[in-house]
């Protein structure tokens, strides 16, 4: 780079991730600005704070963060604690923003809107290595253009769920109902009046919609009215139920068992290889029509909790040189690791800087918008991530390319629930014997001359080119 070196380093918002990448470059000696566009740092999590996560506190703190607080005196959380979205911000994310160090770099109600290279658009090339990045953001005083060496884009996805439709695009009238709600509504808590006693469908077949059905669940116990519909896209729930006690992240393992016993008892009543046609509402009832398991089928119902995913916002990234995966909307190194439609389990490789990179150059996408429409992301990886963008940043490649990780095992696969709950691995049952492996899955991989499934647990330092 030959513009001014003292310029900071951007990075789009203040989550957990984001805020890692601020105290990594506050320990490399580089200027951090962080932009978010919430009132409040961790605002994502703020949305979602009634929700307890899957990993305990241990795996939820960054080291570098950790080192920041502990030079002020922070006092850490229980270890093997298992936090809420809203204790992550209160206990982690307020007090590391409070550090004199990314206070002051630290801008709230800003979000961003472009990003650019100075006196360059996308087409132009020569020379544009050389220039800084625009970031254009709004806040209350107006718009505001600000330079940077390098971007680092830790927004997420959470403003940007998945719409109904299993095409990608909202069903016929979803757009104009009021009476749909998506990510993770607090059912038991906030809202619970719009739910207890009422009719409500969840759409989704991830850990967001048990925690939804079980929250509505626990209305049930209390309101025997509450009738609960669980529409899944696929036609089976082994995957969905997860690794049970296989998981050894015991939260994530519990609520898959949960929602079993839920099933079982009758208390949910499944709709399988669901697909929406219609939502109509007016304004006292929604109706959606649908196909499930080939046939049609008509709920009348109070309120739809749509919990499908979400996928990345690319909206204000237009100016840069991007490379995406087509189908997952990852960076192309990246997105064979945790394309669900290949990897079945819930970890990936370890990966970092080699695997972040896009055409523009020092502009990094990470956190859960680095897995595009991929599901599963762990906070660890993005630390990890984030770790190695830095260290690539401030001149240090060997450090940048030295992957350290370790990562809990999921138990998340598309094999039965049995199998999953008395296997010693998660892929096909357990390995078998004599064999240097976690499940048959890995056992075949390694026979192969390949480095394993994937889905045991991960403790890898290695050096990449």
């Amino acid at each position: 780079m030959t513009f001014d070196g003292n310029l900071p380093v951007a990075v789009i918002g203040a989550g957990p991730v984001g805020l890692a990448a601020a105290a990594r470059l506050v320990e490399a000696g580089i200027t951090p600005l962080v932009l978010e566009r919430g009132a409040s740092v961790g605002s994502s999590l703020i949305d979602w704070g009634h929700v307890r996560v899957f990993s305990p506190w241990k795996y939820n703190i960054d080291d570098a963060a950790r080192r920041l607080l502990d030079d002020h005196g922070w006092n850490a959380p229980q270890a093997d604690g298992v936090p809420t979205g809203r204790e992550i911000v209160q206990n982690y994310l307020l007090p590391l923003s409070g550090t004199p160090q990314i206070a002051a770099n630290l801008k709230l109600g800003a979000a961003v809107t472009a990003i650019t290279r100075q006196g360059f658009d996308k087409v132009s090339s020569n020379g544009r290595e050389d220039a800084p990045f625009v970031v254009r953001y709004t806040d209350p005083a107006g718009e505001h253009d600000v330079l940077a060496r390098a971007v680092i884009d830790a927004s997420g996805t959470w403003t940007q769920p998945n719409p109904m439709g299993i095409n990608g695009l909202p069903v016929v009238g979803e757009s104009a109902s009021g009476r749909l709600s998506y990510g993770i509504p607090d059912v038991a808590g906030t809202r619970r009046s719009d739910f207890a006693g009422k009719r409500t469908l969840v759409v989704g077949s991830g850990h967001s919609a048990i925690n939804v059905a079980l929250a509505l669940l626990e209305l049930q116990q209390s309101d025997p009215a509450t009738e609960i519909f669980w529409a899944l896209r696929h036609h089976g729930v082994a995957r969905l139920l997860g690794g049970g006690l296989n998981d050894q992240l015991p939260e994530r393992g519990a609520l898959g068992l949960a929602a079993k016993k839920a099933m079982d008892e009758g208390r949910l009543k499944m709709l399988t290889s669901f697909a929406a046609r219609s939502v109509k509402s007016d304004g006292y009832e929604v109706v959606v029509e649908a196909v499930s398991n080939g046939e049609p089928v008509m709920l009348v119902l109070d309120h739809v909790v749509v919990t499908t995913g979400f996928r990345p916002d690319l909206s204000f990234l237009r100016e840069l040189r991007l490379e995406l995966d087509p189908a997952v909307e990852a960076s192309p190194a990246l997105a064979p690791l945790i394309d669900p439609n290949l990897h079945s389990c819930g970890t990936v490789p370890p990966h970092g800087v080699i695997e972040l990179a896009h055409p523009e150059r020092d502009f990094y996408i990470v956190g859960s918008k680095s897995y595009g429409r991929a599901p599963t992301f762990l906070m660890k990886t993005g630390y990890e991530q984030v770790r190695s963008v830095v260290a690539e940043l401030a001149g240090d490649h060997v450090a940048a390319r030295r992957v350290e990780l370790v990562l809990p095992e999921t138990g998340v696969c598309s094999v039965d629930l049995a199998v999953n709950a008395t296997s010693s691995g998660c892929c096909g049952g357990p390995a078998p014997v004599k064999t240097d492996a976690c499940c048959v899955a890995d056992a075949t991989a390694k026979s192969e001359g390949k480095a394993g499934c994937g889905c045991s647990t991960v403790i890898v330092e290695e050096e990449r080119a």
